[in-house]
């Protein structure tokens, strides 16, 4: 960093043609010279006035007043040493907690804290909000976040969560972090009892708040994927393994659609999405590769290639009549049957 970039007028008034922006900029300037004062104290070298201002290139008097602002609003433990002629902290352990923020950082700042309601009954939502503690006590006194004044104006509304408990959660993602095997036992949304597995854990996947752990399932031989939420009596082992140089994990999950593992090779999804709904398919992005053509009548046809065809079936079937599936005949046949299902199970068709 050039020392030209912390210099600063020594007087803190705006002359005529100042902007605001460049008063906010000298503020900035300010912040960032406190902080390298601190470091010269905490580094021992005893710096002193003059050799501050010469270093900064600043007046001796915007020294002196950097130095009460440490003092004052920090509570900076600053003494001077007139063996050493400079200044040292009485406290080893201090340093300035505080973090510059923009209007608009600061903004989102007040926002974390009312969207961690979307990961409730997850171990991070704890986690979390202690890390969020932390960042308001490193802020200075004169900057207050108040979180729950955006109470009244935003609402997040989150999927339903499981609950994962925090040690489950902690083990899982040491064990994928050592490379140790696994064993637990698991109960797939097919059946209401537990099956034993050996897994060893490649990589640790979240979708939508939902926690996932993929790896090589020594039962089935092959690559599977488990949902924290469904697994108990979680034991690491000994036993080391290596991740196979051929493992790619976007053979197995797509990051733009979701985690089933059902289809290795990726194939063309095409939807068409009714004119009602137009607007709302063309601003969005449903694949980062996804190509987009809009026509005449206000309908909308995506088209993109993914490995998730149990997540794109349960989509599809969640938006009604306003998308209607072109390709691949195999996922067309899947919704054909799904709602012949639906229809025998409200009795569509059946005599009265």
């Amino acid at each position: 960093m050039e020392r030209h970039f912390l210099r600063e007028k020594s007087d803190g008034f705006m002359k005529k043609g100042e902007t605001s922006r460049s008063v906010k900029s000298d503020e900035t300037v300010k912040v960032l010279r406190i902080h390298k004062i601190d470091d010269e104290i905490r580094n021992g070298t005893f710096p002193n006035v003059p050799k501050l201002a010469a270093l900064f290139e600043v007046s001796e008097r915007t020294i002196n007043r950097d130095l009460d602002i440490m003092r004052d609003q920090f509570l900076a433990p600053i003494e001077y040493d007139r063996i050493h002629n400079g200044y040292y902290y009485t406290n080893k352990d201090f340093y300035i907690k505080y973090i510059p923020l923009q209007e608009g950082e600061l903004f989102s700042l007040a926002l974390f804290d009312t969207l961690l309601v979307q990961y409730k009954n997850t171990p991070l939502e704890s986690s979390l909000k202690n890390i969020f503690k932390k960042i308001i006590k490193s802020l200075p006194d004169k900057v207050k976040v108040e979180s729950c004044f955006l109470s009244d104006v935003i609402t997040c509304i989150s999927d339903p969560l499981p609950f994962i408990d925090q040690d489950l959660f902690s083990s899982i993602i040491n064990a994928s972090d050592r490379k140790k095997t696994v064993t637990f036992k698991y109960k797939p949304l097919q059946k209401t009892t537990y099956m034993e597995r050996t897994l060893d854990p490649f990589h640790i996947v979240c979708q939508r708040g939902n926690w996932y752990v993929i790896g090589w399932c020594h039962y089935s031989k092959e690559i599977r994927i488990f949902s924290f939420s469904r697994i108990s009596e979680f034991h690491i082992t000994e036993e080391s393994f290596t991740i196979p140089q051929d493992f790619n994990l976007h053979d197995h999950i797509d990051t733009d659609v979701g985690v089933w593992v059902t289809k290795i090779e990726p194939f063309a999804v095409k939807l068409l999405f009714a004119p009602e709904v137009g607007t709302f398919a063309a601003e969005h992005q449903w694949h980062e590769k996804q190509t987009l053509k809009v026509h005449d009548d206000g309908s909308v046809q995506v088209t993109f290639e993914t490995t998730q065809m149990q997540e794109v079936k349960r989509w599809v079937l969640g938006q009604g009549t306003t998308v209607t599936v072109l390709e691949p005949p195999e996922l067309i046949q899947e919704i054909k049957e799904d709602i012949q299902k639906l229809g025998k199970l409200y009795g569509i068709g059946e005599e009265k």
